[in-house]
């Protein structure tokens, strides 16, 4: 056994020095370098060729793009587990936001003051129609004399932005005029509580004119702002015909103002401010022959004159008033849209009623049942679920 082992080991060092002998090393002559270019170590793993594919593809694309790599920035530093860091917001963004929040607050409080100071007129001079021209006429004075003076930039228009603007501005003088005939019958607070119906006659009107279709979630939210409207109405102290129409015409007018302001303004590019300001322009040629005609100016001397007798001095800057601030919240509102989206706009058109009742009723001491706020609420909160459903 001894014997068989010593003739093992001589011969498994022969082998070994054998296969060395045999597997030299080549040597090759290193290859003439390009201009520019730098070899490149490729290190294959000992796993199959068909996984070093990517590997391979990996080496083409970095010496195809080395120099483009070598001109271009730096990426943002990965963190340990290999994401990337957060981004800060843009002190842009910060501004806009800034912006918009002081745009809902000067919309709301403007608001106020209009509907506070127009029902004061309208209290003491019963003539609406008068009092929804002065309106349009303050709006477009103010706005001609700041593009004349340059403090505004005109607008460039043209005959078909004209032609596109004729139907928004007919149904935005038909709503104007119906919303102050509402306010001259019956209280602030009642013709808002009905005016928060509109989102019913937006989904209604594209229903069954334009043919539109609406997740079921819209269409349940139709019901407590339908059901809140009606039990505000037949519980209203104070209850009207007149006013009750006149604010469901006011719906039912600036819903069709905004579908044809959709179809119509497309390619457009004028800011929000000016394009309120041309539809005041317009609004104001189209109603002034009918207010001239459905009362007169020989019945307006007679209420102005009534009027300053009773009131005094302050009733004409009440007039001023509600007619400077009816435009410049308008105005502040198209602003907003500018920077908005529709659904935030109407959402903030909602709150803007509740600050416009809230204050109605605090300053004109108006009574109100508990079933009356009772209605009021289901119907604004109908509207904010309208607002949330339709997104």
């Amino acid at each position: 056994m001894l014997a068989s082992a010593a003739t093992v080991k001589p011969s498994t060092a022969a082998a070994a020095a054998t296969c060395k002998a045999a597997f030299k090393p080549l040597h090759l002559p290193p290859l003439p370098a390009a201009a520019g270019l730098r070899p490149l170590s490729l290190s294959v793993s000992a796993r199959p060729l068909y996984r070093q594919e990517h590997v391979l593809a990996s080496v083409a694309v970095a010496a195809a793009g080395r120099n483009e790599r070598a001109t271009s920035p730096a990426p943002p530093s990965a963190t340990a587990d290999g994401a990337r860091p957060l981004e800060v917001a843009a002190p842009a963004e910060t501004g806009r936001r800034a912006k918009i929040g002081v745009y809902f607050a000067t919309w709301w409080a403007l608001n106020v003051i209009f509907n506070i100071y127009n029902k004061k007129v309208l209290n003491a001079f019963p003539y609406p129609w008068l009092t929804s021209t002065l309106s349009l006429a303050a709006g477009s004075a103010i706005m001609l004399a700041s593009w004349a003076t340059r403090i505004a930039e005109a607008p460039q228009t043209d005959l078909d932005f004209w032609k596109a603007l004729t139907p928004v501005a007919i149904a935005h003088t038909i709503g104007h005029v119906a919303a102050t005939v509402s306010m001259a019958k019956v209280a602030v607070s009642f013709t808002h509580i009905i005016k928060s119906g509109e989102p019913a006659f937006s989904v209604l009107v594209s229903r069954f004119f334009l043919g539109e279709h609406f997740p079921a979630p819209v269409y349940f939210s139709l019901l407590p702002i339908i059901g809140g409207c009606a039990l505000a109405a037949v519980t209203e102290l104070n209850f009207n015909m007149v006013g009750f129409m006149g604010a469901m015409i006011s719906n039912l007018a600036f819903v069709v103002r905004t579908i044809f302001s959709k179809k119509g303004m497309k390619g457009k590019s004028v800011s929000g401010m000016n394009y309120y300001a041309c539809l005041s322009i317009m609004s104001l040629v189209i109603l002034l022959p009918f207010a001239v005609a459905m009362e007169g100016p020989k019945v307006w001397a007679a209420g102005w004159q009534t009027a300053v007798a009773e009131i005094g001095p302050n009733f004409v800057w009440w007039v001023a008033a509600q007619s400077v601030f009816y435009h410049l919240y308008n105005q502040v509102s198209y602003m907003s849209l500018d920077e908005i989206s529709p659904l935030t706009f109407s959402i903030g058109n909602t709150m803007k009623r509740i600050s416009v009742i809230v204050a109605s009723i605090i300053i004109f001491q108006t009574p109100v049942q508990p079933i009356n706020a009772l209605g009021a609420a289901i119907a604004i909160l109908g509207t904010f679920i309208y607002s949330q459903a339709k997104q």
